[in-house]
């Protein structure tokens, strides 16, 4: 018998390590039993301790994806997460406009956990202008937080600061979330829909295997957004699924391993 399932696209890069991307998103998503579909962005040789190379595919052919997938299928979320040109961009936001599509959440992937840049520095002020007005939740971490809002970021009122200016570029909701926070016992994220503050804070877990935790993040809410959850269910319940698959995570590779996607699945 046929049964009707959620859907969720990831238009995000590859990560040849399997910890980020869309190999985190399509796991995800399995994770939440939402049905998984990709266009993917670019290709990159990374690994636990760094990123060897990245290859962008060209636009129309990344256009071409998006078209095979809603055309055909359709989809009930949308994750978009690494675009690293502004070609790329506004390619993206082209398609975004044209299938009028809803439910988006933009993780602006901007820098790599070892540290290398993922985006184009002249691609950011085109990612800020052409997809934040269309994002429904948008999840920078603290650097990508303080690159878009210009402010330094180092407490959670700082958080709340940054997340009020982000705001008002055009997203429904900013996630902040609080990782990179020193001296913090728990990890604490900051929702703001433009009249509210809500904090999502776990203990934090002492483990150096957290690549694709942004990825993730941002994947879980994607699917509970496509599973009819409303914006706070669906950051809860992602908090909740990532900081487990933390405690849970592999220690896979030489550097920062990845998380284990498949905790909680019997």
């Amino acid at each position: 018998m046929s049964q009707i399932v959620p859907r969720a696209l990831t238009i995000a890069g590859s990560d040849s390590g399997g910890g980020a991307g869309i190999q985190a998103d399509l796991k995800t998503f399995t994770a939440f039993r939402v049905y998984g579909m990709s266009a993917i962005t670019c290709v990159t040789a990374q690994n636990t301790n760094s990123v060897l190379g990245i290859y962008n595919l060209s636009p129309e052919f990344i256009e071409l994806q998006i078209d095979a997938v809603l055309k055909d299928i359709g989809v009930d979320a949308v994750k978009i997460g690494m675009l690293s040109t502004k070609e790329i961009i506004k390619s993206v936001a082209a398609k975004v406009k044209e299938y009028e599509l809803k439910s988006i959440v933009l993780d602006p992937v901007m820098v790599a956990k070892g540290g290398e840049g993922l985006l184009n520095p002249d691609a950011e002020e085109t990612l800020v202008r052409q997809l934040l007005p269309h994002a429904t939740v948008l999840t920078p971490n603290i650097p990508e937080a303080e690159a878009i809002s210009g402010l330094h970021i180092s407490t959670v009122e700082d958080m709340k600061t940054a997340a009020s200016k982000i705001r008002a570029l055009g997203p429904e909701y900013v996630l902040i979330k609080g990782g990179h926070l020193d001296k913090s016992s728990d990890a604490v994220d900051i929702l703001y829909n433009g009249e509210d503050f809500f904090e999502f804070k776990t203990p934090r877990v002492d483990t150096k295997n957290t690549h694709g935790t942004g990825c993730t993040y941002s994947a879980a809410i994607c699917a509970g957004l496509a599973k009819g959850f409303s914006v706070l269910e669906s950051v809860k319940e992602a908090k909740d699924y990532v900081t487990s698959a933390i405690e849970n995570s592999f220690a896979i590779g030489k550097g920062h391993g990845p998380l284990n996607h498949f905790w909680k699945i019997d």
